[in-house]
């Protein structure tokens, strides 16, 4: 993977949070995903996030595993640490530094593919283990990597840019996470960055699971074979001397709505989705009236956004295992090897 630097010119009067960073300072490498990809605008919104909760990008861990959503975590916060693992498996990851270094902030970036389809058993046991992350999905329905198939997350009637209809049922991540007992749940789009970054922020300062399904447009793959605008229809009618995609220039979709608002977006190929906010009086903690709210909404074929469920008091990964308030990397050699006796005695309790 071939990462692009930006250029190191910052302003003297950027604005400085109170580390004396700028937003510059939290910046990664050049984006390399199409243009208007809402990937690209969660980042911003990430950036935003660790530059408003002034964190410290050493103290920060990002993780993702294969597609084009997990190239996101190379294009933020260039100081921090990184990892991508085999695909599905960023959990697993996530889980193993956590346990070594519980003093990190753990951001993982996983999309629809990554996440409900070969990630999905690591998935529900992050949730399970309530790990302490925020874990951000970025969802837009395909794999944009291998061309556009239909992902875990299609909704029934899509169609793929090869012109064939989804049949199968999608896999509701909100659903599922609140289904399995995740003690933080929010939804947002990617347009709407003054919903996002503030749900950001408090994932990140979430202790456990924090889980957001961000829905983020693919700007690639809403053309489909048989129109003579497709891409596929112009290489059958021409003789290129070389065989490459060319994406075209789109623009970002934004959102601007109240909360208890709908609000129909129409995406990049003139299908149109319906985003709701939530309304002020809703009540986040009450995880069985979250779900009925969340289905009445996909039965009149809207996305509800906003904090949907917060619990309270859910003891987190730590907790759960009674380990030890020291990062297990900084508890020295001899404690953590108790020689032939120390062994004998553990296992005896096995036995």
């Amino acid at each position: 993977m071939t990462f692009l630097a930006k250029p190191k010119v910052r302003h003297p009067s950027l604005p400085k949070n109170s580390l004396g960073l700028t937003r510059r300072d939290y910046e990664g490498s050049m984006s390399t995903l199409c243009a208007g990809c809402g990937h690209d605008s969660i980042t911003a919104a990430v950036i935003e996030a660790c530059w408003g909760l002034a964190l410290e990008p050493q103290n920060l861990v990002k993780l993702s595993g294969i597609g084009c959503s997990s190239k996101t975590t190379a294009y933020f916060v260039g100081g921090g640490h990184g990892f991508n693992s085999v695909h599905g498996r960023m959990p697993s990851i996530a889980m193993g530094a956590n346990a070594a270094n519980r003093d990190l902030t753990y951001i993982g970036v996983s999309g629809d593919g990554d996440t409900l389809s070969i990630g999905l058993g690591q998935f529900c046991h992050a949730i399970r283990r309530n790990l302490n992350m925020l874990y951000i999905i970025e969802n837009n329905g395909v794999y944009g990597l291998t061309k556009g198939q239909f992902s875990a997350s299609a909704d029934v009637g899509t169609q793929a840019k090869r012109g064939e209809v989804n049949r199968q049922p999608p896999i509701d991540p909100v659903l599922l996470a609140l289904t399995l007992g995740a003690p933080f749940v929010a939804r947002s789009f990617s347009g709407d960055k003054q919903q996002l970054v503030p749900l950001i922020q408090a994932g990140i300062r979430h202790r456990g699971f924090a889980m957001i399904d961000v829905l983020s447009p693919c700007v690639t793959f809403n053309d489909h074979e048989g129109s003579t605008k497709s891409y596929a229809y112009a290489r059958e009618h021409y003789d290129p001397a070389v065989n490459a995609d060319f994406v075209p220039f789109a623009r970002e979709i934004t959102a601007d709505y109240s909360a208890g608002e709908s609000l129909p977006i129409v995406m990049h190929d003139g299908s149109r989705i319906v985003l709701k906010k939530i309304a002020p009086d809703y009540d986040p903690t009450d995880r069985i009236a979250a779900m009925a709210k969340i289905q009445a909404g996909m039965r009149r074929q809207e996305f509800l956004t906003g904090m949907l469920y917060l619990g309270r008091g859910d003891r987190e990964f730590h907790d759960l295992n009674e380990m030890p308030q020291t990062p297990l990397n900084a508890i020295p050699y001899g404690q953590l090897t108790p020689g032939s006796k120390g062994l004998d005695k553990i296992l005896a309790r096995f036995r």
